[in-house]
């Protein structure tokens, strides 16, 4: 799977189970949270402040798992 900016978290988490503890780890919304799933990555990334750069971090490490 490729993961982008517009994955939607729900996808992202149904894909890569890994993620939700990573999503968590960096304070963004996922299942396992209890809040919404709907949005993207980086709609949810930007909610929480993340800037660009770190938003394309954060795919190159998802991407490895």
């Amino acid at each position: 799977m490729i993961i982008t900016k517009k994955i939607t978290i729900e996808d992202l988490v149904e894909s890569v189970p890994d993620s939700v503890k990573y999503l968590m780890d960096k304070g963004i919304k996922c299942i396992a949270c209890g809040e919404p799933i709907w949005g993207t990555l980086e709609d949810a990334a930007k909610e929480k402040g993340f800037e660009s750069g770190d938003i394309d971090k954060f795919i190159k490490e998802l991407q490895e798992f």
